[in-house]
């Protein structure tokens, strides 16, 4: 398991002198972690046990950084996520695990300065990354309206999750784009400790039946999961569906994709009123959506059954449910759907973390039709997408071990993220040699995982996948058995990686590493 996320929370404990920190253990009781300059010092947390992530927080020194869990966390949902001022880090459920351990919070103020290596060369390298961002049409894009700048592209190419990934697109975008977001509920920008893009919106709803709430903005991934996922078009719905994930210390990513499986499975029959608690499920129904994610973060009613999320609900279920439970190696999928992207369906089955559009997202060069190193074949073309998703791959490793921002990616050239490392630790590393990082990073990764028990049978698409798009410019595609076959061997020869997926004692030689 593996998320990040921005607020302040790094730059605090920074200034305590840390680079980080390792939990071990259960606390017998709810605890949170309190650190300082001094050290660290475990205190008693059961004052703060029930409450949602923004209650934690407030109840918490104002001048801390903080991590929280809401009450998914405390009751184990597998999708439950660590929340820092108004981000989440969402992904693979690491909220359960801080939950498993009776940790409630880890709050961290400092007032150290921070040294790097070369002061001037620090300052000027930062200088340049902030010049780069102010001239990016991207990051600019990123700076007005946040991700959902991304919905129309999505939506006209395909790739945007329809009621359950039934489809790619939705004639509803229009109402959910970021236009509609600006005008009905943002009012101001907010930024992470130190970011000059401002990409956070706050804003409060105006109308309907969620009037007064206070919310900041619906990310794409959550627009995408929560709008096109479960059919709900209006933006007060989503931002206070959003806000209210937030609060229970849910993901939004996996709670969209596991919503929209129960209503499925409600309108196939496979669920009625009595199963699902009195709820009526149906795509659209803002109201029994919100209840049902309560009840998903207290395992209560038909909570139970989808909190462990949607590949164990879906087996539990049974009668024909796996086969519109849509994951990819255990993680719920992401907003990006792989039918029309060879390289996506390809970057899907060899994350290193399940299906995640982090770790790869080829779509931007499959659509472009180029790439770094030449032309790229469009998203429906095998040819070159093993070669392509490795390499993206290794850097995109080697940029996050730096702890970049992922809306900064697109504006920092990759030689000012290199200077910046250089001045700030002394490793100055050729572009070469940077890759090579990454690539020693997904290698050991890879390593891990099958030490763990990982397989490359888990390395499949869905049978919503198998189903051919029934609309839009992709419509007709959809994945067959043959095609991942295909991708795999083309990805494995790319990597220098035997036929199941493991890495070959000349790769590990070259790349300095020890099996495990």
């Amino acid at each position: 398991g593996a998320s990040n996320c921005g607020g302040d929370f790094g730059v605090q404990l920074k200034r305590c002198g840390y680079d980080g920190i390792v939990i071990t253990g259960k606390a017998d009781k709810p605890v949170y972690i309190d650190i300082t300059e001094n050290g660290a010092e475990i205190k008693d947390a059961s004052h703060l046990w029930g409450l949602d992530t923004e209650k934690t927080q407030e109840a918490l020194s104002p001048k801390t950084g903080k991590l929280v869990i809401g009450p998914a966390g405390e009751n184990l949902v597998k999708y439950a996520c660590l929340i820092s001022q108004e981000r989440a880090a969402g992904r693979c459920g690491l909220g359960a695990v801080a939950g498993s351990k009776n940790l409630k919070a880890v709050a961290v103020r400092g007032d150290k300065g921070i040294e790097v290596a070369h002061r001037e060369s620090f300052i000027e390298a930062v200088s340049q990354a902030h010049k780069q961002l102010a001239e990016s049409g991207d990051t600019q894009e990123f700076a007005k309206y946040s991700s959902v700048s991304l919905l129309p592209f999505s939506n006209e190419f395909g790739f945007l999750p329809v009621r359950n990934f039934q489809d790619g697109s939705t004639s509803q975008a229009e109402s959910m784009n970021a236009a509609a977001h600006e005008s009905r509920v943002w009012m101001r920008h907010w930024a992470c400790a130190g970011c000059p893009i401002h990409c956070g919106k706050m804003g409060m709803i105006k109308r309907g039946p969620y009037a007064g709430a206070i919310c900041d903005n619906v990310e794409y991934e959550s627009v995408g999961l929560i709008g096109g996922n479960l059919a709900v078009s209006s933006v007060e719905a989503m931002a206070f569906i959003n806000q209210t994930c937030d609060k229970l210390g849910l993901d939004t990513i996996s709670t969209g994709g596991v919503v929209g499986f129960a209503i499925e499975a409600f309108e196939r029959g496979l669920l009625d009123e009595t199963s699902s608690g009195g709820l009526k499920l149906s795509f659209g129904d803002h109201r029994s959506i919100l209840k049902l994610i309560h009840q998903i973060a207290h395992r209560e009613g038909l909570g139970g059954l989808l909190a462990d999320g949607v590949v164990e609900g879906a087996e539990r279920l049974g009668k024909g449910a796996p086969d519109f439970a849509c994951a990819i190696q255990g993680l719920e999928t992401p907003a990006w759907g792989p039918r029309g992207s060879a390289g996506m369906g390809l970057a899907y089955v060899t994350g290193d973390r399940g299906g995640c559009h982090q770790r790869g997202f080829p779509i931007g060069y499959e659509t472009s039709g180029s790439w770094p190193k030449g032309e790229m074949a469009d998203g429906w073309h095998l040819e070159g997408k093993g070669e392509l998703v490795s390499w993206e791959q290794n850097l995109l490793a080697a940029l996050y071990s730096l702890t970049i921002c992922e809306f900064g990616r697109s504006g920092v050239s990759y030689d000012t993220y290199r200077s910046m490392l250089a001045a700030a630790t002394g490793l100055s590393l050729s572009e070469e040699e940077f890759l090579l990082v990454g690539e020693r990073i997904w290698n050991l990764i890879r390593l891990f995982n099958l030490r763990e028990g990982w397989t490359q049978d888990q390395a499949r698409v869905p049978q919503r996948f198998k189903e051919a798009l029934p609309s839009g410019v992709m419509k007709g595609h959809a994945f067959t058995d043959e095609d991942i076959a295909a991708l795999l061997e083309q990805y494995n020869t790319a990597r220098g990686w035997d036929d199941s997926g493991r890495p070959l004692a000349h790769t590990l030689t070259r790349l300095g590493v020890d099996a495990l």
